[in-house]
């Protein structure tokens, strides 16, 4: 055990944010933490980090552990460039480095007992740089600024030049760098494009230390958390395994405390129901059977009723006229700012009913293509044509649709008068506003609530297609989850631009992914796009003039020229040495796969012998033989198994 939260609670005023939280963690554990906003997520990480002090309970961490922070507000503004903020966090090793050369030096002035004494300094210092992988820790920098989406061409700009996302970048970077032993990330892919976000889950995957993450990102803690903390109304409960495992246990705990609760209320109003008919019969014996009665029902330990998820919170989107078959048809769009050219030639049809997610990196033109699509941006080139009876509805994050003097309640019954005060508040809880909240100003709502609020407005419109840029920002899961119904039942025809892997995953029919300045066109879900997004790419762009097909993406980001360009490239030579990479690169995903397998097994492997332990020190168990000869033998090829496995760790890292 390396850190562990015992009976932590925490209360802001009347309200009470965390109420007997209990979890440890060991080396290598990957805890994801989750929960509507306002649960408690960041004020557990400050108080694990010390920055706020629990109410009641203790936060017990192992001796010498250092734990690294990453929140979601970071106060940036450093005079390095980019590398050299990098390299602080490499500090210790260049200056090991430095005093290495340093005694090499001095040695070839030095004999006898001093050079002796320099020897043995320079060997203990050479052992620990060595050990400590100081050889590599450029290439390190270099792989981690990379996998964060930085170019070469960015390492030597100076950092407060940079915008607000790329710094929390650069904050995300020094972290992973400094290599801390439990690692505190807050949202960490809130400024992440796909690509570096993939790039994460790897690294993190395979980190030596332990995480905790918050996160409302469903696919990233899908692919990097072994256990979730949920935090609900204040109480914690630990789920061991990734978020698809808790999800389905969470529906299974739900369904089956409800059951325990119906039950109950069924036995106590039968028991009610015999009370009322023996005092009905008015006789002394019936009387005093109906108390006595009464007395052990008053002694029942009541189930408490499960919150229900409120069904009437349901989102049901039915498009006042349906669109004719052919919604939205665009060709040779091209669209340049400057000497910056984002698209040319650019096409696309979407039919009636497809929900089509747009993709592709930062800077790409994702925005500026749905928002020529919505005719809110002049186009430089092309054609963009409706179809028949096709009512238009769109959503982007500067929100002009809302009257800053309206209250949220007011803007959206003038917007929608048929609809009753209960539906109107149903709705806007289903967007995170709820009770007094729904009667503020508009104009003191932040930025993302304002992207809520819009998006509530346009749910409920009379559109038939909708094109959405980033609908899941500022949204819980839970809200995330309410707005996935909405369009996987929704009859309409949706183009949306989003990162959220999970979301598109949930909803899409099609994938159309932005990159090399084209449209590439994937069938299906978000899972289907990676396993099928090269070979398609190839496919749909061998013809295309304005690409080049030999430049392909692989998934941690790093661009690549395909096998016969990096020959002609490199004299011939180079078709061997890309063979290299492109076969290490596979050995690394494998190596990572199978070390999450490996502390899967291992995880399970320790609970079962935790289990067994308890088992053989109950009193009742300490006679019986043969119980005990039983643990005893599992116990033995439990540890056995364990040891085979923690050498295949070794091996792995």
């Amino acid at each position: 055990m390396i850190l562990a939260c015992q009976n932590i609670s925490k209360s802001f005023g009347d309200v009470d944010v965390l109420k007997n939280v209990n979890f440890h963690i060991e080396e290598r554990d990957k805890l994801a933490v989750v929960g509507v906003n306002g649960a408690g997520k960041t004020t557990l990480l400050r108080i694990i980090l010390g920055e706020e002090e629990p109410d009641t309970g203790t936060v017990v961490r192992a001796r010498d552990i250092r734990i690294g922070y990453l929140s979601q507000h970071q106060d940036i503004s450093f005079d390095n460039t980019v590398y050299q903020e990098m390299e602080q966090a490499k500090k210790y090793l260049i200056d090991m480095e430095r005093r290495l050369r340093e005694l090499e030096a001095d040695m070839k002035h030095a004999e006898g007992v001093e050079l002796e004494k320099i020897l043995e300094t320079y060997n203990r210092l050479s052992t620990r740089y060595d050990h400590e992988n100081g050889y590599a820790y450029e290439s390190e920098i270099v792989g981690v600024l990379k996998g964060l989406g930085f170019a070469e061409s960015d390492y030597d700009r100076d950092i407060n030049s940079l915008s607000g996302g790329q710094k929390m970048r650069i904050a995300l970077g020094r972290l992973l760098l400094s290599r801390p032993d439990v690692i505190l990330l807050d949202e960490p892919t809130n400024h992440l494009d796909m690509t570096s976000i993939s790039w994460l889950e790897g690294f993190l995957a395979g980190y030596s230390g332990a995480v905790i993450v918050v996160s409302h990102d469903r696919y990233f803690i899908d692919r990097v958390s072994s256990q979730i903390l949920e935090i609900e109304h204040g109480k914690s409960t630990l789920y061991r395994g990734n978020y698809s495992f808790y999800r389905e246990q969470y529906e299974k705990k739900r369904q089956d405390e409800m059951k325990a609760y119906l039950n109950q209320q069924a036995e106590i109003a039968h028991e009610e129901d015999v009370i009322r008919k023996l005092k009905s019969f008015n006789r002394e014996k019936s009387i005093k059977r109906a108390e006595s009665r009464e007395k052990l029902l008053a002694k029942v330990d009541r189930i408490e009723k499960p919150e229900e998820l409120k069904t009437d919170m349901r989102l049901t989107l039915t498009p006042v006229t349906e669109s004719g078959e052919d919604v939205l048809f665009a060709e040779h769009l091209k669209k340049a700012y400057g000497d910056n050219l984002l698209f040319q030639e650019l096409g696309l049809d979407i039919k009636r009913g497809e929900h089509v997610a747009l993709i592709g990196g930062n800077g790409t033109g994702k925005t500026t293509l749905l928002k020529i699509l919505a005719r809110k941006l002049a186009k430089d080139g092309g054609v963009v044509t409706l179809g028949a009876r096709v009512r238009m509805g769109y959503f982007d994050q500067e929100n002009q649709d809302l009257d800053p003097e309206k209250t949220l309640f007011d803007e959206m019954s003038d917007a929608f008068p048929e609809m009753t005060n209960t539906r109107i508040r149903n709705v806007l809880a289903a967007f995170l506003f709820t009770g007094e909240k729904v009667f503020q100003k508009i104009g003191d709502l932040s930025g993302g609530e304002r992207g809520r609020l819009s998006l509530a407005k346009l749910m409920l419109s009379p559109a038939n297609l909708l094109l959405l840029d980033e609908p899941t920002n500022h949204l819980d899961i839970r809200s995330k989850e309410i707005l996935e119904d909405a369009i996987r039942d929704y009859t309409g025809t949706v183009l949306y631009v989003s990162h959220d892997r999970y979301f598109i995953n949930q909803t899409a029919t099609r994938i159309l992914e932005l990159r090399h300045k084209v449209l590439t066109n994937y069938p299906g879900n978000y899972d289907e796009y990676e396993e099928n997004r090269e070979k398609l790419f190839q496919l749909q762009n061998a013809e295309n003039p304005y690409v080049d097909t030999n430049q392909t993406m692989t998934r941690d980001g790093f661009s690549i020229v395909s096998t016969d360009a990096y020959a002609r490239e490199t004299g011939g030579g180079g078709k061997e040495e890309y063979l290299q990479r492109k076969e290490a690169y596979a050995a690394e995903r494998k190596r990572a796969s199978d070390l999450r397998k490996l502390e899967k097994q291992i995880a399970a492997a320790e609970e079962e012998l935790d289990e067994i332990g308890r088992e053989m020190n109950l009193p009742e168990n300490g006679t019986n033989v043969e119980l005990l000869t039983k643990l005893t033998g599992r116990q033995e090829e439990l540890e056995e198994q364990l040891l085979e496995w923690y050498e295949a760790v070794e091996e792995l890292t």
